[in-house]
């Protein structure tokens, strides 16, 4: 199977996953902020790190909250488990 191939069904696979969670990319972004905090910690910038570690924190908690209103509108609707 070629790369191409497997690269195509990862992202159809990876637009269904965000439309079936929407808070997945705030968290996404969280996990992602989180590790680049760390590489900037290693190389000693730890202001920097800080500050982006701020931002990771709203990220992670605008994604729960998105993910929570989610999952009250279709439990609202009866689809919840779907």
């Amino acid at each position: 199977m070629s790369l191409r191939l497997l690269l195509k069904r990862f992202l159809v696979w990876f637009k269904g996953f965000v439309k079936a969670n929407p808070g997945a990319m705030p968290i996404l972004g969280f996990q992602g902020l989180l590790i680049t905090c760390a590489v900037l910690l290693a190389f000693g910038m730890s202001e920097t790190a800080e500050g982006l570690a701020v931002i990771a924190y709203f990220m992670l908690v605008a994604g729960v909250i998105i993910q929570l209103a989610d999952y009250l509108r279709e439990t609202r609707h009866g689809r919840a488990g779907a």
